[in-house]
């Protein structure tokens, strides 16, 4: 079990310090020497923990003589520690999002490796964007990003959907694509596309476990083209939902025969 010394050497006290302020806590005020006998610590070293102490803010020091020493309530310290460490995180958030755009970030294509990554890295997007989410998702993977997609909409995003399956997302504008089990053959299993505010991009199969792969970046070359492939999915989408019968009578069933046509697989064999 940890104990209030070592907790508080995690804030930053060193041992002695720890245990001189603890010996303050537990009794008040005192003199140099009597911290020094409750605490353990070395007489010829006391004072100079104890003016570290004092330096920290985390000693009080009574100009008496003998001088008496008093303690931080343990309150007052962890509160201190928490807003200073506030400020630290905020001073290095700016300090890092501002070095972070000195760089020319947008040109990386990363390769994210393993569903569990793809997902996370998902969810990290959804959770960015400020504007809209488009993304094409099966429904054996909706259930996974459902919360965040929702937190989302609740935001006031746009969340459009190109689904194969059902996702149960009543939150979202969800557009249905037919034939779900060719779609899934011809890309080799099922494949996650999402993209927030048209500008960052995650792309890849999510069906192969710890093999699967995955592309993320904001590059351009890359963002813009796949936001378009979801955009021109749903534009055939409600082309179909209007005028299925007479597209389907020329190309068949969920447009098979165009898929068949420019199927590269098929062409290879």
């Amino acid at each position: 079990m940890t104990t209030p010394a070592q907790h508080l050497q995690a804030l930053g006290l060193t041992e002695w310090e720890s245990r001189a302020y603890l010996a303050l806590v537990e009794e008040a005020p005192l003199s140099g020497y009597a911290v020094a006998k409750r605490s353990g610590i070395p007489r010829g070293k006391i004072y100079e923990v104890l003016a570290s102490l004092v330096n920290k803010n985390t000693v009080h020091v009574a100009r008496s003589d003998p001088q008496l020493y008093g303690p931080l309530p343990p309150k007052e310290l962890i509160e201190r520690y928490r807003r200073q460490m506030t400020e630290r995180l905020a001073a290095a958030e700016n300090a890092m999002e501002s070095y972070a755009s000195q760089l020319d970030g947008d040109a990386v294509i990363w390769d994210i490796q393993g569903r569990r990554e793809i997902i996370e890295r998902v969810r990290d997007l959804v959770r960015r964007a400020r504007r809209r989410i488009l993304l094409e998702i099966w429904a054996a993977d909706a259930s996974e990003l459902r919360k965040d997609l929702q937190q989302a909409a609740s935001r006031g995003l746009q969340v459009i959907a190109v689904a194969y399956g059902d996702p149960d997302y009543p939150f979202a504008e969800v557009h249905q694509h037919p034939s779900t089990d060719e779609v899934t053959t011809g890309l080799g299993g099922r494949w996650l596309v999402v993209s927030a505010d048209d500008r960052e991009i995650v792309a890849g199969n999510v069906s192969s476990g710890s093999q699967s792969r995955a592309a993320w970046t904001r590059h351009p070359g890359l963002a813009v083209p796949v936001t378009e492939l979801i955009v021109h999915d749903l534009y055939k989408l409600e082309i179909l939902a209007t005028h299925g019968e007479l597209l389907e009578s020329t190309f068949g069933p969920g447009l098979i025969r165009l898929r068949e046509r420019f199927n590269s697989s098929k062409q290879d064999a």
